[in-house]
This record gives C-alpha cells, sequence and structure tokens, in this order.
C-alpha cells in the first residue's frame, strides 16, 4: 500500500517557515556579490568523481538532486523536496526478502539551457555512477538499490532498478530498508542528475581533458547557479541561473578564490578578500581551542589502522589485540592537531541516531583511551605476546607500515610505530605512498599493516559499518564473520528504528571486539563568516552551501 512518506510531512512545515524567512530577507541579499575560499581548485565537477569539499561544494550550487538541504535561520538543517515535488513509497516482502519502491514526481523545472528536467537524466546519471567502467569511488552509495550488484557484474546497467515510468516519474527499487535514503543518496552530490546529450556534446568538444574541463562555462545545470567565468589556478565564479525554479533570495554571484594552503586561505579572510573561509590553519584553530567552550566541527572521518586478517601473521587475533592494546591514541590525536580527538569507535561523532545525540554520543566508548591506564594495557600487550609465543614481539621481524604520506599522516604514523617498538618491541617500519599506490596494495591484499582514513558516502552508522562484510568490495582487512554478516542484514531489514540501531551498535562493538582494524583517532574542522552575514552552512559530509547567505538584520 503506498504511503507519502513520513519523514517529508514532518520536514514540509519547517521547510515553509525557512523558505519565508529567507524570502522575507530576499533584499538583503538581492544583487550581493559574495567572495569565499573552500580551499584549492576543484579536482573535478564530474559529480561521480568530485570527491573533495571543493569540488562537491561548487557542484551543490550548480546542480540539484532529487532531494536538497535547507538551513533555517536558526542554523538548523532540514531536508526537502527538490527537483521532486513529491514522493511516494510502497514495500513489499516476498519469500523473506525486502523490497521498498520510491516513486518520485518531479516538479516542472528546466535545465540552464531551458531544456526540462527530466527522469531519465537521473537515471542517466544513476547508471553512470553505478557503472563499474566508470570506476567511481561513489558508486556503493547505490548499492542498496536492487540490481546493483546484478548490474556491475553483467556490466549491463539496465539490470539496476531505476527507471523513467514517463518525463516525470522516477522510480527507485531498494533492497531492503534503508533510512538514510532520502535524506543521503538524495541530496548527495554523486548523484545529481545529468543530460547524456550535454556530457556528450562536451566531451566530444574537450579533447583529452575531462568533458567538464574543456569550457566550464558550457556546462549546463539545474540548480542555482551556472559557471559564468574560470581563472584558471584563481578563482571560479557563478552567477545565478535564471531558470531555477525557486526564488533566489541569496548572492546574485559566488566567486570560489583558490588558496594552495590553509595559511594562503586565512591570508584572504584577513585581507577581506573574501567573506567566507576553510580550510582554517593550525595557528587559528589552537587559538579556538584554548576556548573550553569550543569543539571542532566532525569531519566524518576516521583514521583507522587496519590488519590484513587474511595474512599468515594478522589472521591471529592475539597479536591484533596486543598491539591495539598499546597505542596511545590521545598521543596520536595530539600530533594530528587541535581539532584531532582520540577514537573511540568505527562510528566518528557526528553520525545522528535519534534527536536525544549522535551515535558515538549515544554509545560507551567502545576503545580505552584513558591515560593513567596506557602502562598497564601495555603490559597486558606484552603478556599476550608471550603466552601466543612472539616473544614480546621480538619474533615478529620487521613489519611494513604503508599510509598514504602527507605531514600530518608523516607524524602520526612514525609516533605509532616509536610506541609500538618502545611498548613492545616490535620493529614497524613507516613507508609512505601515494594515494593510487596505497588503494593497490590495499585492494590487492598485499600488506601487512596500513594506516587509512575511512570515510563514508552517507551521514548514517550503517555506511560506516557496511564496508566490514564479507561480501563487500570495500572490506579492505579481508574481515571474516558470520555474526557481523547476520547483524548487519537484519539492519538491512529492521523496520523499527530503535531495533535498528541496536543491532548497528552490536555490529560495531563485535567488529572491535575481532580487532580487524583499530580506530586512531577521528577528524575535526571548523570554518567562519563574516559577523555581518547569515544563511550559509556546511553540510555534515563536508561541502557547503552558500546560496542563502544574506546580511543579518540587526
Amino acid at each position: 500500500m503506498k504511503q507519502l512518506i513520513k519523514c517529508l510531512a514532518a520536514l514540509l512545515l519547517p521547510g515553509a517557515l525557512c523558505l519565508s524567512l529567507l524570502s522575507g530577507c530576499a533584499k538583503d541579499g538581492e544583487g550581493m556579490a559574495l567572495a569565499v575560499c573552500v580551499g584549492s581548485a576543484p579536482e573535478s565537477l564530474d559529480p561521480i568523481y568530485a570527491e573533495d569539499t571543493e569540488g562537491q561544494t561548487v557542484l551543490a550550487h550548480l546542480y540539484e538532486n532529487l532531494m536538497r538541504v535547507t538551513v533555517d535561520s536558526t542554523g538548523k538543517t532540514s531536508v526537502l523536496p527538490g527537483m521532486a515535488k513529491s514522493v511516494d513509497q510502497e514495500e513489499e516482502t516476498k519469500e523473506g526478502a525486502i523490497t521498498v519502491t520510491y516513486t518520485f514526481r518531479l516538479r516542472s523545472a528546466r535545465w540552464s539551457d531551458g531544456q526540462p528536467v527530466t527522469a531519465g537524466d537521473f537515471v542517466y546519471a544513476w547508471q553512470r555512477l553505478a557503472n563499474p567502467a566508470t570506476g567511481s569511488r561513489y558508486a556503493d552509495l547505490l548499492s542498496v538499490v536492487k540490481g546493483y550488484q546484478e548490474a556491475r557484474a553483467a556490466k549491463d546497467m539496465s539490470l539496476l532498478q531505476v527507471t523513467a515510468k514517463n518525463d516525470s516519474t522516477l522510480v527507485v527499487t531498494l533492497n531492503g530498508r534503508y533510512d538514510w535514503f532520502l535524506k543521503e543518496v538524495c541530496t548527495s552530490p554523486a548523484a545529481m542528475p545529468l543530460r547524456q546529450d550535454v556530457v556528450q556534446k562536451l566531451k566530444a568538444a574537450s579533447g583529452d581533458k575531462s568533458w567538464w574541463e574543456g569550457d566550464p562555462t558550457q556546462l549546463v545545470t539545474n540548480g542555482p547557479y551556472t559557471v559564468a567565468a574560470l581563472e584558471e589556478g584563481r578563482l571560479l565564479r557563478l552567477e545565478a541561473n535564471s531558470r531555477y525554479y525557486a526564488a533566489q533570495p541569496g548572492p546574485q554571484s559566488v566567486s570560489f578564490h583558490f588558496a594552495g594552503s590553509a595559511e594562503e586561505a586565512w591570508s584572504f579572510y584577513e585581507s577581506k578578500a573574501v567573506d567566507a573561509v576553510w580550510p582554517l590553519p593550525d595557528a587559528r584553530l589552537t587559538e579556538l581551542a584554548a576556548d573550553p567552550e569550543w569543539r571542532p566541527l566532525p569531519e566524518l572521518a576516521t583514521y583507522t589502522l587496519l590488519f590484513n586478517c587474511a595474512s599468515e601473521l594478522f589472521s591471529d587475533p592475539a597479536l591484533r589485540e596486543a598491539m591495539s592494546l598499546a597505542i596511545d591514541r590521545n598521543a596520536l590525536a595530539q600530533a594530528a592537531g587541535a581539532a584531532a580527538l582520540p577514537g573511540e569507535g568505527m562510528v566518528p561523532p557526528g553520525v545522528p541516531e535519534n534527536e536525544e545525540g549522535d551515535f558515538r554520543t549515544l554509545s560507551a566508548a567502545l576503545l580505552d583511551n584513558d591515560p593513567d591506564r596506557y602502562e598497564e594495557r601495555c603490559q597486558q600487550a606484552r603478556a599476550m605476546l608471550d603466552e601466543a609465543g612472539y616473544n614480546s614481539g621480538a619474533d615478529l621481524g620487521e613489519l611494513e607500515f604503508l599510509y598514504l604520506k602527507n605531514d600530518v599522516n608523516d607524524a602520526v604514523v612514525q609516533l605509532l610505530c616509536q610506541q609500538w617498538q618502545k611498548a613492545l618491541g616490535v620493529q614497524a617500519v613507516p613507508k609512505g605512498l601515494t594515494e593510487r599506490n596505497l588503494m593497490a596494495a590495499l585492494r590487492n591484499g598485499e600488506y601487512a599493516l596500513a594506516g587509512r582514513t575511512l570515510t563514508a558516502s552517507a551521514n548514517d552508522a550503517e555506511c560506516f559499518l557496511m564496508s566490514w562484510t564479507s561480501e563487500s568490495r570495500e572490506n579492505l582487512v579481508r574481515y571474516q564473520s558470520s555474526a557481523y554478516d547476520t547483524l548487519m542484514k537484519i539492519v538491512a531489514g529492521a523496520a523499527d528504528g530503535t531495533a535498528r540501531m541496536g543491532c548497528l551498535h552490536d555490529s560495531e562493538a563485535l567488529l572491535l571486539m575481532d580487532f580487524a582494524c583499530s580506530p586512531l583517532y577521528t577528524k575535526g574542522t571548523d570554518w567562519e563568516l563574516r559577523e555581518t552575514l547569515t544563511g550559509a552552512f556546511r553540510d555534515p559530509r563536508g561541502w557547503f552551501s552558500f546560496a542563502g547567505v544574506v546580511s543579518r538584520t540587526v
């Protein structure tokens, strides 16, 4: 039986209030030329390849997904209909398998060249995202869609159950209940619609460059802005899209200035060349950290120690546990910077659970980071190694530790290896690699120890934990646990939100109890906007929106 999505009904009222509040301030943003800096030049403006904050921020202004994230005058964010004016849900259980079908009815919206936005534009974009030939790291965002695995295996994207019933009706069938589908997949830059004819035309004209690089001003967009000008290496200027379906109370133009470092970005802000800045340099973060009330914004990323559980050495859980016990995470977080916090679990702070708090806050710490008990943990680790026959670690030989080479990782990994040497006599040798070489080693299982920043494509605890199932291609540690697989299957079919969260907490506890990996620290950040302005916000997943910026009323 079809029913209107419950969350939409709950969100429509605050959304209407939000829009009315912003519309009331339209005169304050009318004609505004806003300048911002959110890092360096974007690496890509292709939705399926944009992995950095810079690229995803620009895309969030150029394109609009089925749903959109908005912010009200208090800074509270809500998810509202975007290209979809309404959505219905239908659930079916057959032979114990649950499928959930979403039917999106699109509003009458147009691309910046005047062509209508159609359901086929979403089908093309989502099939392109899921296609293994494109190699997008965000492909698994659609792993919840029925037919995803079959489509990738057969290299036939028509098997993906995302279809256009007609130009104004998009039908998506999921292989279970996923509470985060509307809020995360349907607002993600990676799943933004694209016009196939535009991509093909620009690709033909761009030569050796990516289709969007030849002349970004030729991009056809359906969001609030279009590309007006690009000064390579310096700035990208967006202008309001006159064909966007909604009123725009915010800036007429948004100029993104590019900075080569956080220090340079901050100099732009201090000189008033820009009115919003990210990232903040360490010196500024240290100033903020001096205030006991300041809390860094979570980056939804956990820097994690990975054990190759399929290797002969680290197939032994006792060895994995001993090396985890000897880690001083407080020291590692300090080495990582003022906005880092010692890891307490795989799911970082900032991932929502319910109105009472986030997933991490509502869970007991799964790792003991009490500095007063560190020596006690090291003694326990040494005893475990002796009992397992490793002679307190001396018989392990030299262990290579692979990681992505950069200044922060250099400091953290070297300190970690020193901790193991001092506490256990274990000789671990850091080896910094490029991203490409590190990922090749991890995917091929050609490593013993590695460090990796683990993120999720959606801001839900399930997305941080589903990678560790036996069948996941993202299971880089080769963890095998039938109990864990069963828990995650229960999560995918759970109808009760409380029970679902309980299973997710159990799954995380089991994963860390088996020491398949060991969280080291979670990342934090912060940004600044002029006090005279309001209406900008940072999505918890990392990108920014400046489309609603207006002058602050006194």
